[in-house]
């Protein structure tokens, strides 16, 4: 059974380089990694792409996907695409930013609430279940007062865009350790704040 992997945000060039879009950042490094390219999907509102992850004669096949109906609606396209592929809940990895880590960490979990993140929530709703897989890219809390809202949607500050292509890239090892080494293993390398 292939694997469902959803990475969120939110489609258009204005919220390319946003925080809450690091889960685009890191299936498009999937995408780059397995020598695929997402395209519009021809039953879901989402970009697509079957891939195979992992190493010749020892791959697994996954569907890479970005839904593309904005960040509060993305439970349809995910779901559409579940039933398309016939993947199970057991088989959906999420992968999206989380206000609540630090900057730079990785958290990865099955289960859970959605935290107030929107598309979490959407995806919860339209599964009827909050049973997935998630792996979670720190983007940690606004400084001062600032609006979370404004601030997921901002773009990374000048002392974090060097550290962006890490943390993505270790959200895709992440991503790559869950469907090859299961959650505990992947919990167990990755549920901690990377070396300084």
């Amino acid at each position: 059974m292939a694997w469902l992997i959803a990475g969120l945000g939110n489609p258009g060039p204005q919220y390319a380089a946003t925080r809450h879009n690091i889960g685009f950042l890191v299936t498009d490094e999937l995408a780059r990694r397995t020598g695929s390219r997402l395209a519009r999907h021809k039953r879901a509102h989402a970009l697509a792409a079957e891939a195979k992850l992992g190493l010749p004669g020892a791959n697994a096949s996954v569907v890479l996907a970005e839904p593309q109906s904005f960040m509060n609606a993305s439970g349809g396209p995910v779901k559409a695409l579940m039933q398309f592929y016939g993947v199970e809940v057991a088989q959906l990895i999420v992968v999206h930013d989380e206000l609540d880590i630090a900057f730079d960490a990785i958290r990865v979990k099955r289960g859970g609430g959605d935290g107030g993140h929107n598309g979490l929530k959407s995806i919860r709703q339209a599964l009827g279940t909050g049973d997935f897989l998630r792996v979670r890219a720190g983007i940690g809390r606004p400084p001062g007062r600032q609006d979370p809202a404004d601030f997921v949607l901002s773009p990374f500050g000048s002392g974090e865009r060097a550290q962006v292509p890490l943390l993505v890239d270790r959200a895709a090892d992440a991503v790559e350790s869950l469907v090859f080494n299961g959650l505990a293993a992947t919990q167990n390398a990755f549920n901690a704040d990377p070396p300084a």
